[in-house]
């Protein structure tokens, strides 16, 4: 059996976030995101856990997402699944095409976001897609992104981020 907290807690002592100096009303940006439960879950069920709930912090969305996550083993989705697809599918069909380069499973698993949580960055940077105003990709389409545009999104932000 496992009972996590939806906190990201890596500089608690024995205590554990009792005697962090946000406890109780400030854990707001050590918030687990519904992607960290999803791997927490797969990680304790590789390890033999079989009964996963969810303590301090959690939220329907966050026990939503172990039960999504194990819905192979379990044989069906959760109720109220069906509203959305799983990693930010349903981003594939936003009007802009880099919002569309956001609907895939790695892009959401190596995310690492803003919080000020520990190891962190405290502020994000904007995407590095290369996109200012007038630019062809700031157009909004009606038809789904191609895969050779996704590429070339891809490659401007590798080049980018290298930078």
């Amino acid at each position: 059996m496992s009972q996590p907290l939806a906190y990201h807690t890596p500089d608690c002592g024995k205590q554990g976030f009792i005697d962090l100096p946000e406890f109780p009303f400030g854990l707001e940006p050590r918030v687990a995101t519904r992607w960290d439960i999803q791997k927490y879950a797969r990680e304790a069920y590789n390890l033999g856990v079989r009964y996963i709930g969810g303590c301090c912090g959690f939220e329907p969305y966050h026990i939503r997402a172990i039960a999504e996550e194990l819905a192979p083993e379990r044989g069906f989705l959760p109720p109220a699944s069906e509203k959305h697809g799983s990693w930010g599918s349903g981003l594939d069909m936003h009007t802009k095409p880099w919002i569309r380069a956001r609907a895939r499973k790695e892009y959401w698993q190596n995310l690492r976001i803003a919080s000020g949580r520990p190891y962190n960055p405290s502020m994000s940077k904007p995407d590095a897609w290369g996109v200012t105003k007038g630019a062809a990709e700031l157009m909004q389409q009606k038809e789904a992104t191609t895969e050779q545009q996704l590429r070339a999104l891809f490659e401007k932000q590798k080049f980018k981020s290298a930078q």
